[in-house]
């Protein structure tokens, strides 16, 4: 426990200090939201029919934005090979990256989401929802993201690789994420949405950090 409290403590004051943690994701998920009354009109019911797809959508966008420092810089330097050595199994490693990457990327998204939300008119119903929803979400994104990032490690230009790689994953958490609110919103509930969302979370983290250590051994042999 004390390593992996070191590897998380690492990665997250590493994210700070150089600024391509929360700072990056939030800065790209302002403007990617922004964006869209803007291209669309400011027509209120409009606004309000496309939000939860809006913000989802940003989400993902803003993580994908930053799933390429979860290994690249440490397989550079070759810390990634004294990790892989080191006595706490490769896959809680990952688990550890997995987490500093949720604190810097996914919690600032968490909370910077429902005043985005309202900025598209959504509904006061839907904000609960989105709530939970990205809190069950965003996880599971960034574990996903592990699995591509750890697939595409030392790939020369392998930001698109990784895209492709990773968004199918990203489908179903983009379409209970937004079927939650939608639920919400027209009085359905989103409970079943949101059971799925975590039963998805809890699937990624039983399998998702031994995938990812998997594809990291496969490139470091």
């Amino acid at each position: 426990m004390n390593a992996f409290a070191r590897i998380f403590a690492r990665d997250a004051s590493l994210a700070f200090r150089h600024g391509g943690g929360a700072g990056l994701a939030v800065a790209f998920f302002v403007l990617t939201v922004t964006l869209f009354p803007l291209g669309i009109g400011p027509e209120t019911q409009i606004l309000e029919r496309v939000s939860a797809g809006v913000v989802w959508v940003a989400a993902l966008l803003a993580t994908l934005l930053s799933l390429d420092r979860l290994f690249q810089a440490d397989y550079e330097d070759g810390s990634l090979d004294l990790l892989a050595l080191a006595p706490l199994p490769l896959a809680l490693v990952v688990l550890a990256k997995c987490a500093a990457h949720w604190l810097t990327t996914g919690l600032p998204l968490l909370i910077a989401a429902p005043v985005l939300a309202l900025l598209l008119n959504m509904d006061a119903g839907g904000l609960g929802a989105l709530v939970l929803a990205m809190l069950l979400g965003t996880p599971i994104l960034s574990i996903f993201g592990a699995i591509g990032a750890a697939l595409t490690v030392g790939v020369r230009r392998g930001g698109v690789l990784l895209t492709i790689l990773v968004l199918p994953l990203y489908i179903p958490v983009l379409i209970f994420g937004v079927c939650a609110i939608e639920g919400a919103i027209s009085g359905l509930g989103a409970r079943p949405h949101l059971l799925v969302l975590g039963a998805l979370l809890l699937g990624a983290l039983a399998l998702g950090p031994w995938a990812a250590a998997a594809s990291l051994r496969l490139n470091l042999d």
